[in-house]
């Protein structure tokens, strides 16, 4: 006897060895052995055998009419020989009959299934839905094969072009766009990036790293909503200065500048003056929730997405010609030894006599010409005091800093600028710390310091930049954190530093200048009106967000300039090149700040100065190889400087240790008198130098 049977879903068929009450000993064409319940066997035969009836089986299960079965079955559940009956006209055969269940049970949208053997006819209804399903999923898998071809041709199908770069960053994976871009990548053996690059679906590596940056950080787009404008304050005293900026040329938020009133032959008076764009903005309003959202402009070489409407930022910056309101820093000292006598804080509108660019004074302002008053230029006298003061603050810092048990900055490290113009690039090498950077960065300094400790003695919170004194190793205890109560900056060597003079381009510095206004009009009730009160929870979750969205905003922007330097070589046709060690198997390119890692090279000191061939690189994932042509001899003191573990700040020898990406510094963007550099132990200063 054979049995045809039901086992863990499968239906089975096999001879039976041996019978023991309600089990059966059965044996399958396999040869293998199994146990079989009386209430799992559907079919007794006898004929044919085991295996025929399979396959007889499966051939005319092939042959049923499932429509036809269906109209036969009614509306009632029924068994299988049931319905057998009514279907062939007489009682099924074995063969017929398992053919029958094979059928039932591989329509699932014609019969549900209701017990062993036992099956119900769907309503009509749900197989009509059923049935358009399955005929959608038909033609959606031709459209889907038809775009995989096309693809693989490396064309890219019209309606991907509808989807643009979602695909890619936000796909809809049950979409017969992305099934198929997957299916096509496999075939290809490429990533979806490139199959679209390859295909004209991303117009170029740089609009992909753009869009993931936009996508990710800005998903509802770059444009801000129509918003009221605030009206300047028409009560404002009038400060009685000649103020001037110093910025890059493409600098548009000018949000410092300087001026000098001589009081006597050895006393002057040296105002900071800080765009205000908190007396417009308030805590909660419109604008406010944009900036926060934002929380800082966001700088790429050759474009910028800035934090506050250009509408806005045309009010309060401080332009050539115009008279803006500003939160003011006088320092009065003495000339003689430079010693400071006083300082205070004005709220007040301040009369802007120049805006001085890079671009037109770095060849003239400089430490020689200082020295020996020689060039002409505007405001020369002024910059001459300044450069002289500023020489002496930065002494007094390096005191500070060397009390705190670190070795002095090093400030004769190159800097590179990056300038693109219609996707041709400019890396222009800067060194650190020229004259107009240091007086732009020394007086940015003092004024964070000073404002920091106004609010500390006001007993109101502040978003402060703390540097040293943490807990866990070297590294850890030399991190850059922020904090919302005054501590020390050992990099800077300042006992604290609080953000406050780019209100129009980071929302740290806009919510300080809310808190230093209070102070300013309050005095001792300032903690009484501030906006921030000690402990405020909302403070403390501005600085969570804002560390998030800057970290991410300078990961794009060490991408993009990677892109750039790449596309640099590209442009230039450069295969060979020179490059310095930095440290290990670590180099960086002496004509453009691009790290590259060398495996396998021969340890050489840092420093040292080799000859590169570029084997090729990749503008989509920013990679680069290449290898070794020879040592060179010459070791200049200016690249030694830049690269000796002892002259490097303790951020970078931490980025040096997780990753390559060292020195890589902007800065078309680093604007309205910010340089951002790599180091973090000077870099807090070089925010407020003068590059973009």
């Amino acid at each position: 006897m054979n049995l045809f049977f039901e086992e863990s879903g499968d239906f089975k068929a096999g001879s039976v060895l041996s019978q023991a009450g309600e089990a059966y000993q059965v044996e399958l064409p396999s040869g293998k052995r199994t146990k079989v319940k009386a209430k799992d066997v559907l079919l007794q035969f006898s004929s044919p055998d085991s295996a025929t009836l399979l396959e007889q089986a499966k051939a005319q299960a092939a042959e049923i009419d499932l429509e036809f079965l269906w109209e036969v079955a009614g509306q009632e559940e029924f068994g299988f020989v049931e319905l057998g009956t009514e279907y062939f006209g007489h009682a099924p055969q074995a063969t017929e009959a398992a053919g029958l269940i094979f059928a039932l049970h591989n329509a699932p949208f014609y019969f549900y299934k209701k017990g062993r053997g036992r099956y119900k006819a769907a309503p009509e209804a749900a197989l009509k839905a059923a049935l358009a399903g399955i005929e959608k999923k038909k033609q959606q898998a031709i459209i889907q094969a038809a775009y995989v071809d096309e693809l693989k041709q490396l064309r890219l199908p019209e309606q991907f072009k509808v989807l643009g770069l979602q695909l890619l960053f936000k796909p809809d994976k049950n979409s017969i766009e992305y099934k198929a871009l997957v299916e096509a990548c496999s075939a290809l053996q490429m990533n979806p990036a490139r199959l679209m690059l390859a295909t004209g679906g991303l117009p170029n590596a740089k609009q992909f790293h753009l869009s993931k940056f936009l996508l990710e950080n800005f998903p509802k787009g770059v444009v801000f909503p129509v918003t009221a404008l605030p009206v300047l304050p028409e009560n404002l005293p009038v400060a009685d200065v000649r103020a001037f900026s110093i910025d890059d040329v493409t600098t548009t938020e000018i949000d410092d500048a300087f001026s000098i009133t001589t009081i006597d032959e050895s006393t002057v008076k040296v105002g900071i003056h800080i765009a205000a764009p908190a007396l417009g903005i308030r805590p909660g309003d419109a604008l406010d929730q944009i900036a926060r959202h934002r929380m800082s402009t966001v700088y790429m070489p050759g474009d910028k997405i800035t934090m506050l409407p250009d509408a806005l930022v045309d009010i309060y910056t401080l332009g050539e010609g115009q008279t803006r309101p500003a939160v003011s820093l006088y320092v009065t000292l003495k000339t003689q030894d430079w010693q400071i006598l006083a300082t205070e804080t004005k709220i007040e509108a301040v009369p802007m006599s120049a805006n001085l660019r890079h671009n037109d004074l770095d060849s003239l302002v400089t430490e020689e010409n200082l020295a020996n008053d020689a060039g002409e230029y505007p405001h020369k006298a002024d910059l001459a005091l300044l450069w002289k003061w500023v020489q002496v603050l930065e002494a007094g810092r390096m005191t500070k800093r060397e009390s705190f048990g670190l070795k002095a900055e090093q400030t004769n490290r190159v800097d590179f600028n990056f300038y693109v113009e219609d996707d041709v690039v400019s890396i222009v090498r800067r060194k650190r710390g020229a004259p107009l950077d240091k007086i732009v960065a020394e007086l940015m300094i003092l004024a964070n310091s000073t404002w920091g400790k106004l609010l500390h003695d006001h007993g109101i919170p502040g978003i402060y930049r703390a540097q040293g004194g943490g807990s866990g190793g070297w590294a850890a205890k030399m991190q850059v954190r922020m904090v919302t109560h005054a501590a020390p900056h050992q990099g800077l060597g300042v006992d604290q530093y609080a953000w406050s003079t780019s209100p129009l381009r980071r929302y740290t510095d806009l919510v300080n200048q809310w808190q230093i206004i209070a102070c300013v009009q309050h005095g001792v009730t300032a903690a009484l009106v501030a906006p921030f009160k000690p402990k405020d929870a909302d403070l403390f979750a501005i600085v969570s967000s804002f560390d998030a969205a800057y970290a991410a905003y300078a990961d794009f922007q060490t991408n993009m300039e990677r892109y750039w330097c790449l596309r640099w070589l590209a442009q230039e046709g450069q295969r060979q090149v020179e490059a310095v060690v930095l440290k290990d198997e670590v180099l960086r390119l002496l004509e453009i700040p691009l790290i590259i890692r060398l495996p396998g090279m021969p340890q050489v000191a840092r420093g040292a100065q080799v000859r590169l061939e570029i084997l090729r690189w990749d503008e989509l994932d920013l990679s680069i190889e290449a290898r070794l042509l020879e040592m060179l001899a010459t070791v200049t003191d200016e690249d030694l400087e830049e690269v000796v573990e002892d002259d490097m700040s303790p951020i970078d020898v931490a980025m040096e240790e997780s990753s390559a990406e060292l020195d890589v510094v902007n800065t078309e963007g680093v604007e309205a008198g910010n340089l951002e550099s790599v180091s973090e132990s000077v870099s807090d200063a070089e925010n407020e130098s003068p590059s973009e």
